[in-house]
Parts: structure tokens; C-alpha cells; sequence
């Protein structure tokens, strides 16, 4: 039974929880991820993983924070004035807000408190600082032909 190597294109369905069980992100039932194997594009411990994988076989692959959405920055957690914030409404602690950069891009952040002149918001990703166990599912794969 031959397994993904370099070049060859792949379908993975894949689940994402956290420590405690909680689902955090899956891809559709009748929709797998697709990927190219070693092209840089998928995390490279899934690469790792899928290229010792079977068609069917499914592998459970742990990333902690690092790896994952990187550790927790105490530092990503500030104060912004209400006034500038572009949105159209009342933001309440938990939601999630886009904020402008100084290179005119924006980034989303969640707001964490408010109060008459300022919004406190944390900028690291939502899972920052967490491991996150991936279960790995290799629905089908098309090798490469040019290999």
C-alpha cells in the first residue's frame, strides 16, 4: 500500500479539540481538506503525519502552543479610545471587532472591557497558548504523476 510523498495531492478530514474534548474546528463531512504534500502549504507536523498514512487511516497529532497558535502574549492585550474603533455599533466584551494597523491593514481582536472612553482588547488568537490534538482522517489521495 503505497503513502503520501512528495507531490501528491491529498484529502484530509480532520477534527480539532482542546485538552478538555472541545470541538473547536472540523472540516465538512463531505468536504476534506485538500493539500499538497510538501508544498509548504499545511502545517508541517500534518505533512509529517500524513505521509506515514494509508487511504481510510485516520492519526491523532498534538501541537502544543508553539506550534499551534503560538504561546499566550500578555503583551497583545491594550487599551484602545472608543472613538477609534471603526464599527457601526456597541461592542460587548467577548465580540470580536476589527481593529486598523499602522500599515493601514486590519486585524481582528476581542474585546475584553469597556468603559466611557476606552476599549480593552486582546489581540492573540483566540486558542493562543493552548494545545490543540488534530484527528487526522486521509480520505483519498492522487499521486504525483510528474514524480
Amino acid at each position: 500500500m503505497r503513502h503520501p510523498g512528495p507531490g501528491d495531492r491529498v484529502f484530509v478530514s480532520f477534527i480539532a479539540r482542546l485538552d478538555d474534548g472541545t470541538t473547536i474546528e472540523e472540516s465538512a463531512e463531505d468536504a476534506p481538506v485538500e493539500a499538497v504534500i510538501g508544498a509548504g502549504t499545511i502545517n508541517p507536523a500534518f505533512d509529517e503525519a500524513l505521509r506515514g498514512m494509508a487511504e481510510g487511516e485516520s492519526r491523532t497529532v498534538t501541537l502544543p502552543p508553539e506550534k499551534a497558535y503560538g504561546k499566550y502574549n500578555k503583551r497583545l492585550v491594550f487599551r484602545i479610545k472608543r472613538k477609534k474603533l471603526d464599527i457601526k455599533c456597541d461592542p460587548e466584551p467577548g465580540d470580536l471587532v476589527r481593529v486598523g494597523l499602522p500599515d493601514g491593514r486590519k486585524a481582528p481582536v476581542t474585546v475584553i472591557s469597556i468603559d466611557a472612553k476606552n476599549v480593552t482588547v486582546d489581540a492573540n488568537h483566540p486558542h493562543a497558548g493552548e494545545t490543540i490534538h488534530y484527528t487526522l482522517t486521509l480520505v483519498r489521495m492522487i499521486p504525483d504523476t510528474e514524480a
